[in-house]
């Protein structure tokens, strides 16, 4: 009996642990058995190569970790002749392809060049990226544009499309609605939160980029509040992410609402953290004669 299956929109998984984009490279599957996982999550390409930015792009800070690393990756064409046809062979598990634009019309551009690949179960639309058909308003910030954006996306595939939220904005309540409006049928959240370190004895920020990204254990109690606000606003799974780094952390999400964890920032200082969150979750779910679905949104 398997008391951990789950499901995300469209997809059926067979474990409610996923990999954070952009956190978990092939390699480390020399350390950690494919089957610990519900499906593998890519780093979000773009239509071009991005080099990222200059470095040092890692700071740890007292409680979690800044990056800066500015979506390095390969670009779409690469991506797809090089990149695809090896996670094709070596992945057991489905593959969640996270993608992300500059502008509408590179968002749907993208996907339907996904389309035509095999392979690929779902996609992360990962509406971080700045909107310069809007003067530099993030498509992720604004709900009229993001429901402009997933209208279009869902017309073009049948796969599951899950759209990533960022936790920095006023009301991410009415951000989900306006995805699941549109046609998203599930949501990631959530995205870094804006963090900044800078040395005391000099006044030079420890990354050079000065504003950057926020993950790890610090942010936890606030991506627990927001899942929660978001599953009590719309009806579809969620897959929460933000400081999860034991069984009893991801539990705490699963009451809050999610269908299914993903892990980043955790990994980095321990591998074998998917392990030790599956094997704990499996036994607490042992103890208790349940299975996981019976848990979710539950909190009370």
């Amino acid at each position: 009996m398997n008391r951990l299956q789950t499901n995300l929109g469209k997809l059926d998984l067979a474990s409610p642990l996923l990999v954070a984009s952009g956190t978990f490279g092939t390699e480390y599957f020399d350390l950690i058995d494919q089957k610990l996982l519900g499906a593998y999550v890519t780093k979000t390409i773009t239509p071009e190569a991005k080099t990222g930015n200059p470095p040092p792009r890692l700071f740890e800070t007292e409680a979690g970790l800044l990056n800066s690393i500015g979506l390095q990756n390969p670009g779409l064409e690469s991506f797809i002749s090089d990149e695809l046809p090896k996670l094709r062979s070596l992945l057991s598990i489905p593959l969640i392809v996270s993608f992300s634009a500059s502008t509408l019309g590179d968002f749907c551009s993208m996907l339907e060049s996904l389309e035509d690949q095999e392979g690929i179960a779902g996609y992360e639309v990962n509406v971080s990226c700045p909107n310069v058909e809007r003067e530099g308003i993030a498509f992720g910030a604004d709900p009229a544009i993001l429901y402009k954006l997933v209208k279009r996306l869902s017309a073009i595939t049948k796969r599951e499309l899950t759209v990533k939220l960022s936790p920095n904005v006023t009301d991410i309540a009415a951000i989900a609605q306006a995805a699941v409006a549109g046609g998203a049928s599930s949501l990631a959240l959530i995205n870094t939160f804006y963090g900044m370190a800078i040395d005391w004895r000099y006044g030079e920020s420890r990354i050079p980029k000065f504003v950057c990204g926020y993950s790890g254990s610090g942010i936890k109690p606030v991506a627990l509040a927001l899942t929660y606000k978001v599953a009590q606003a719309v009806q579809v799974p969620l897959l929460a992410m933000g400081g999860i780094h034991t069984w009893q952390d991801a539990l705490e999400f699963f009451y809050a609402g999610a269908s299914a964890i993903a892990i980043g920032t955790a990994t980095f200082s321990d591998p074998d953290t998917f392990a030790a969150i599956h094997q704990g979750l499996d036994a607490f779910l042992s103890d208790k004669d349940a299975i996981l679905h019976t848990l979710i949104g539950t909190v009370h």
